[in-house]
């Protein structure tokens, strides 16, 4: 409706010492969902800015207007404007709208005067900016630290605030996670028994789904689903007589497909009834590799053209589409990239882009330095390898890469390293990079069964404490050139002006992980976990990270050369070019950034405020985390040089390096014990010689690390040279 008066604000705003009163309106011209909720988190904002508000319309001292969207502007752009006391919030289209309402919220609630909003314009980077959210029920993987979340995901409330945060960031798409969806969803018509809940359990389902669809749509947020393939529920399995060697009713994901008619025809079904009776929902995700052993590349193309493709026609309507690109070219369920993968691959998503219930771009998705993207910003590999140039050569019409940034590293530290994001999204500026999925497949941002008791914290749930880690990608992304002051803001707002330093503490201490990701070499989830300086272990279990292993250990980024490497060459009379990152080099970058972290945090008092407490106690634990990796590796260029050469000084040297990174893992423990829990890891639900039920009950914590750290200690204590072994 033209000219509707939506909201009528009077409020009274402090000046000085003393009180005036300025009358606000918000006047929106539009009526729709994304139009209410801009002028609902406007009025929000003027609340939380001013002392009391009234009822009664009158004479405005002040008029926001949300203008009609302008096209000219483009997708998700928007102006604000001001002539007088009048200010006009534009958007390219509604959430465009909504972002510079927000943008002007932010203004407002970091203290700025209607009157002392800056005009400006502000458009998108990157067309698609996504969470990767994994749901507890039916998960990847099995486990107490994801099962822990299922009562939490079924809140509504949890969602609203979760897709508050997402768009107050400039997230535009939610993607579901999880094995076997459907039948959380619906009761499939002409397979009934697939559906394990009752009509009153499975209502309570839909109403929750339907909320966060709902939900998104108002904030203008796409929504997808992305089921695994190829999985059943075991009530179908049982009741449709399934073939009893593919049943798969534990849903271990490594295992053959079941391409059965029934089985086709179910999925295909499935697809489209959801898709019908979810109109909110945006679109659907393909997922080739899991439950598909036994099948090569092109078998699983064409069975995601006959079901999930094919459920897609069938619906009757337009839907998005992703495609994440296979990783195994053989028949294996783990395999390694090719050539021939990828020209088939490309071939089939051009395919399905020239579909016209396909609403483009198809979303080509692949996962960054496979899954640890937070180490080097550079690409060195993908899932399954090399990734070679099929995709990119030529330009795609058809689809847009993607990029998952996959954390398998840092769940309780909080991060944010913003040149690492802005460095990140530079060097993956190609024409052919349409946007990135950001998430975890280890770890839910739902509940948290990190915090201790012992006092009121400013969060409720997980996602809560990691603002600025969302914050950081999720601005610089819609905006690279976002600028620091905005972070430092939101710091100021939240703790008062003592809060300052701590964007550049953040910056300084939290690049430890990054950078030991960079110097120790990975693959899949468990191979590294960065926050507990733990990665594999020759047996392939999930253990602290020795000194022996960080001198064997090749890097990741090509820059940065190992502690073997390093020694050999010195030893030879070699030298490095001033690019590369030797271990000593490394270790004086740690060094200096964790020190001055430190001292950029010494003078906060966290006394009076537990929350405060936290942002500054997790700044330290990194930095101290980065003064025993700097001394460990100095430990171990010194350890491996004793080996090589006999030279007895370089031993001592070793020993005393290791007992300064045991003393700094101290501190560690010091800060986190009276702060964490012990934690359910993932990562350790796989240790070998343990049974499922112990490795389920297995926790980390820093202080459950601590004899491992000390071991190193002895064992160079205990060192020989290598000509005497």
């Amino acid at each position: 409706m033209r000219n509707k008066l939506a909201t009528i604000l009077f409020v009274l705003v402090g000046l000085g010492s003393s009180l005036s009163a300025q009358r606000v309106v918000v006047r929106q011209t539009e009526s729709s969902p994304q139009s209410k909720y801009a002028a609902g988190q406007l009025t929000k904002a003027l609340i939380t800015r001013h002392y009391t508000t009234g009822s009664k319309a009158g004479k405005a001292d002040f008029v926001i207007h949300l203008a009609p969207n302008r096209q000219q502007l483009g997708s998700e752009a928007y102006s604000i404007s001001r002539q007088g006391k009048q200010l006009t919030i534009t958007g390219g289209d509604a959430r465009g709208l909504i972002y510079g309402s927000l943008s002007v919220a932010e203004d407002l609630l970091n203290g700025l005067s209607l009157s002392a909003i800056n005009a400006r314009t502000e458009k998108p980077h990157l067309p698609l900016r996504a969470i990767k959210f994994d749901l507890p029920w039916d998960t990847y993987r099995h486990s107490d630290a994801l099962d822990l979340h299922y009562e939490t995901c079924r809140d509504t409330l949890y969602w609203k605030a979760f897709l508050d945060m997402m768009v107050a960031n400039r997230f535009n798409a939610l993607s579901l996670w999880n094995l076997h969806p459907y039948t959380y969803m619906i009761r499939p018509t002409n397979f009934p028994a697939a559906t394990p809940f009752n009509d009153q359990q499975l209502a309570q389902w839909q109403s929750l789904f339907h909320a966060i669809f709902r939900m998104a749509k108002e904030r203008a947020i796409d929504t997808y689903l992305v089921p695994f393939n190829i999985f059943t529920s075991p009530e179908f399995s049982k009741a449709y007589n399934v073939n009893p060697k593919l049943n798969n009713l534990t849903h271990f994901h490594f295992i053959d497909g079941d391409t059965s008619a029934i089985v086709k025809r179910y999925t295909q079904e499935c697809v489209t009834q959801v898709l019908q009776e979810y109109p909110d929902l945006t679109g659907f995700g393909l997922t080739l590799g899991e439950a598909m052993g036994g099948m090569s590349p092109q078998q699983r193309e064409d069975w995601m053209k006959a079901t999930i493709i094919d459920g897609m026609r069938q619906a009757g309507r337009k839907t998005k589409l992703i495609h994440r690109i296979p990783f195994s070219s053989t028949t294996g369920s783990l395999g390694v990239t090719s050539i021939e993968t990828e020209k088939l691959t490309r071939k089939s998503i051009e395919s399905e882009g020239a579909l016209d219930f396909i609403e483009g771009p198809i979303w080509a998705d692949l996962k960054y330095n496979w899954s640890h993207a937070h180490s080097t910003p550079t690409l060195v590999k993908v899932h399954g390898g090399k990734l070679y140039d099929t995709y990119f050569k030529p330009d795609p019409t058809a689809y847009k890469i993607t990029w998952t940034v996959r954390n398998e590293d840092f769940f309780c530290l909080r991060w944010g390293v913003p040149d690492f994001v802005r460095a990140h999204i530079a060097d993956n500026n190609q024409s052919y990079v349409g946007g990135y999925f950001l998430g975890s497949e280890t770890y839910i941002p739902a509940k948290d069964y990190f915090t201790k008791s012992g006092g009121p914290v400013n969060w409720k749930y997980a996602f809560e404490r990691q603002w600025l880690f969302y914050k950081l990608w999720g601005r610089l992304l819609y905006n690279p050139a976002t600028p620091d002051a905005i972070f430092k803001a939101e710091f100021v707002r939240r703790y008062g002006a003592p809060a300052t330093p701590l964007l550049e503490a953040y910056a300084l201490a939290s690049a430890t992980p990054l950078r030991l990701a960079s110097a120790f070499d990975f693959t899949w989830d468990f191979s590294l976990y960065s926050e507990g300086m733990m990665g594999f272990d020759t047996q392939k279990n999930v253990a602290y990270i020795s000194v022996n292993q960080q001198i064997t250990q090749p890097t990741l980024d090509p820059n940065y050369v190992s502690v073997s490497a390093y020694v050999k060459t010195m030893e030879t009379g070699g030298s490095f070019s001033p690019e590369k990152i030797t271990p000593p080099i490394l270790a004086r970058m740690l060094e200096t950034d964790c020190r001055k972290a430190l001292q950029l945090v010494r003078s906060i008092n966290v006394k009076a405020n537990r929350s405060l407490l936290y942002e500054v106690s997790d700044v330290q634990v990194w930095a101290n985390l980065g003064l025993h990796l700097a001394e460990k590796l100095q430990a171990a260029v010194a350890l491996q040089t004793y080996r090589a050469t006999g030279q007895e000084a370089r031993k001592q040297a070793a020993v005393q390096h290791l007992k300064s990174a045991l003393r700094y893992w101290d501190t560690v423990i010091a800060i986190t014990r009276p702060l964490y829990n012990d934690m359910p890891l993932v990562h350790l639900t796989e240790q070998k010689g343990h049974t499922w039920e112990e490795n389920n009950k297995l926790r980390f914590h820093w202080e459950k690390l601590r004899p491992d750290v000390a071991k190193d200690v002895e064992m160079a204590e205990k060192a020989k040279p290598d000509a005497e072994k």
